[in-house]
């Protein structure tokens, strides 16, 4: 008996169908069965079961002699099923890689709940991903199974099959079919988590839930939409045959209110000519079936008036947000105004006033930081201040680090006084540079992929930059730091403005030069690592041949488990992606069961760092920053030539490595298993690559910039030597093209 049986309705989903079942059936976790149930659809569909179950026995195909609908087709399938487990995923969508095997590793944790509810990410059409916003419910709810009543928001959860499985003998003991109609999910999930006594959840993302250009059926145009008032009558009359679940009755009334008065207000979903019948019969099962003694909330009670004050309602709630819009684009002309007539008063600059801001305003970190914290020791005379996008980004302050918030009238003041302006980012375009005002920028890191200008002839790469807008931005730079000769030319090429490159090396940087042995350890007690083990970091950057950036290289879990024991993963998302969907592909989950550590979320990479006794990394400049620590680094460049070709390069990493370079994840096991990964070759390359590009890196970055720029002290003498220039990357090149002369 397999553990999982994974019902598919098929209806006119023949171009996603190859799709969803390569996603099932190439799933590491095999033990499945999958009754693909043929809805009687008019196009190729039914061709393409019969071949899958041609070529993989665990497939078995249903071919229904009329079209039933959604809930039936899934009824037929249920009652061929065999598994533990029901699992039904509809024809258009996937599941994402390594899903089965977390759910049924979180099944054994939990001891075999009734249901499992897991998450899902929007794929959308144009190559959006977007995660469930409601995933904190699960993350909050991950610890031991629960009911209904003990954690009610898990029904605030998107009321759809498809993100559980469903214990067999325990739908079959209740009862539980789908309904046929529009929204037969309704009175299918309702039901079910309301009867389940043990329900535990997954905060995992294992379903990829697609979007459709035109949307989904439910979001067609049509009178079928009068269909959710029977099904809520049938969740209704479920209710009423089992009085142990009468206290629900308030919380189903209202959410019936809830869904009714969203498809209502949905241009899209009803025929104008419809809609007062549908508020009619809206309002008409409001009344009927509101609890006694229970008060209706202020968003619901327009069910008790008429449509005609419904449609008033509407109208005026949608004027009053035009006429927001409209007082904020206005207040913004009138305030560009303002500053522009504003500008010929200004007051002169304040010599004692430095801005600071990091990452696009998200606190004190980076190379910013780090020039702050010198400049409070070596010229305590200079003020300085932190720019920040949110108040909340404050909480973790020390108590003596002056702020504004962008944009306030404290901005406004600060930026227009200021002398000194550091940051790793951009300032934005809207901050005019003052004559005799000195801006630093530190960069994020010494570049291997293209920057700048070089982006122009990379239409991929480029996608959400505005290179010219970049460059305009950029002319505001006097100064920028350099770790390397390397990146001195590269930036120099890339931003093609009017600065000064300074041979400071990065300030961020210095902690790794000269930090106290005991940082490291402390570092690693906070993340729970084992004393005495191996920290193994995996930090992957971003892929720009992707929209969303995210592209799954390596299984965790699996490379967890082939590090053996003594050694603990710790891996360090991109912070492009740390908001994204990739925690909820499994690492969050993995975290959670202690599989590996996730430290996207300490806020200051160094210390990531210091606690890391070798470096697994592809592409990510964070290579650079390791060195300093002369500790091993393996490159894992699987997608190199994809990655080269999409965003091209300044250097062909797998030929002038910091370390051995693994191409499969066979070969990454290998290098840790054999040892190989800290042999004499890897401190060779590891040895050189730090002499070409850390050659400025002495632990003292901050301090130069700080006597250079703003003590007005002579910079110190640099190396001078010959340099090699960084050649513009073709596609194919290869190592040799890559050091030729640009």
């Amino acid at each position: 008996m397999p553990r999982f049986s994974v019902v598919v309705p098929v209806h006119k989903v023949q171009g996603y169908l190859h799709a969803c079942l390569d996603s099932v059936l190439g799933q590491s976790y095999r033990d499945i069965e999958v009754i693909a149930v043929d809805d009687r659809s008019p196009d190729g569909c039914g061709a393409i079961l019969d071949a899958y179950a041609a070529r993989d026995e665990r497939v078995r195909v249903v071919h229904l002699p009329q079209n039933v609908g959604l809930g039936r087709a899934r009824n037929a399938g249920m009652e061929r099923a065999r598994g533990d487990y029901l699992f039904f995923l509809d024809g258009d969508d996937t599941l994402t890689p390594g899903a089965l095997r977390a759910m049924a590793d979180r099944l054994d944790e939990t001891g075999a709940p009734d249901v499992l509810v897991f998450d899902y990410a929007r794929t959308h059409w144009w190559g959006g991903t977007r995660r469930n916003v409601l995933a904190h419910l699960l993350a909050e709810a991950s610890g031991d199974v629960f009911t209904a009543a003990e954690r009610p928001e898990i029904l605030d959860l998107l009321m759809v099959a498809w993100n559980k499985v469903y214990r067999r003998d325990f739908v079959a003991r209740e009862g539980f079919v789908f309904p046929p109609g529009y929204y037969e999910d309704t009175p299918w999930t309702f039901p079910v988590l309301l009867s389940a006594g043990r329900i535990a959840v997954l905060d995992r993302i294992c379903v990829y839930y697609r979007q459709r250009r035109r949307g989904s059926i439910l979001s067609t145009t049509s009178r079928r939409h009068f269909d959710v008032h029977e099904q809520y009558a049938r969740v209704f009359r479920f209710v009423d045959a089992r009085p142990a679940l009468a206290h629900w009755r308030p919380f189903l009334h209202a959410k019936m209110g809830e869904h009714c008065l969203d498809i209502l207000s949905k241009p899209d979903r009803l025929p104008p000519s419809d809609k007062a019948e549908f508020f009619r019969r809206t309002a008409e099962m409001f009344r009927a079936y509101r609890p006694e003694g229970v008060p209706v909330s202020p968003e619901l009670r327009v069910l008790e008036g008429s449509y005609a004050g419904y449609v008033l309602r509407q109208r005026t709630g949608r004027a009053g947000r035009e006429l927001g819009r409209r007082v904020r684009r206005a207040g913004t002309a009138t305030a560009a105004r303002y500053t522009r007539a504003r500008s010929a008063f200004r007051r002169p600059l304040d010599p004692d006033l430095a801005v600071y801001s990091a990452f696009s305003h998200q606190g004190v970190l980076g190379d910013p930081a780090a020039i702050h914290r010198a400049a409070r020791e070596l010229a305590p005379h200079i003020r300085g201040v932190w720019v920040l996008d949110d108040e909340e980004r404050a909480a973790g302050l020390e108590p003596d680090t002056e702020y504004v918030l962008l944009g306030s009238p404290g901005y406004r003041r600060v930026t227009e006084r200021a002398t000194y302006f550091v940051n790793n980012v951009n300032w934005s375009g809207a901050l005019d540079k003052r004559p005799g005002s000195v801006h630093v920028h530190t960069h994020r890191g010494t570049p291997l992929k293209y920057q700048g200008a070089d982006l122009l002839d990379r239409p991929g790469a480029r996608l959400g930059f505005d290179v010219p807008q970049m460059l305009r931005r950029a002319d505001r730079w006097d100064y920028s730091l350099v770790a390397s000769r390397h990146a001195e030319l590269v930036w120099e090429r890339a931003f093609p403005c009017r600065f000064t490159s300074l041979r400071s090396g990065s300030p961020r940087n210095d902690v790794l030069v000269a930090a106290p042995a005991d940082r490291g350890r402390a570092v690693r007690e906070r993340l729970g690592v084992p004393d005495g083990d191996t920290v193994v970091l995996y930090a992957p950057t971003r892929r720009d041949y992707r929209r969303d950036g995210l592209v799954e290289r390596l299984d965790l879990a699996r490379f967890a488990a082939e590090l053996g024991g003594g050694r603990t993963l710790v891996v360090r998302l991109h912070p492009s992606l740390a908001a994204g969907p990739a925690r909820g592909l499994g690492l969050s989950e993995l975290h959670r069961r202690g599989v590996l550590v996730d430290a996207t979320d300490e806020p200051e990479v160094q210390d990531v760092l210091l606690a890391a006794d070798v470096l697994v990394t592809d592409y990510s400049s964070i290579m650079f920053d390791y060195a300093l620590l002369d500790r091993p680094i393996v490159v894992y460049a699987d997608d190199w030539d994809a990655y080269r070709a999409s965003r091209g390069a300044y250097l062909d990493i797998t030929a002038e490595a910091p370390g051995h370079v693994a191409r499969s994840p066979w070969e990454l096991a290998w290098l840790f298993d054999s040892g190989t990964w800290r042999d004499e070759e890897a401190a060779r390359l590891r040895s050189a690559f730090r002499k070409r590009f850390c050659e400025f890196d002495d632990g003292r970055a901050a301090e130069r910039v700080v006597r250079t720029l703003m003590l007005g002290e002579p910079m110190p003498e640099r190396p001078a030597g010959p340099a090699r220039v960084p050649a513009r990357v073709p596609a194919q090149a290869t190592g040799r093209d890559l050091l030729a002369p640009s």
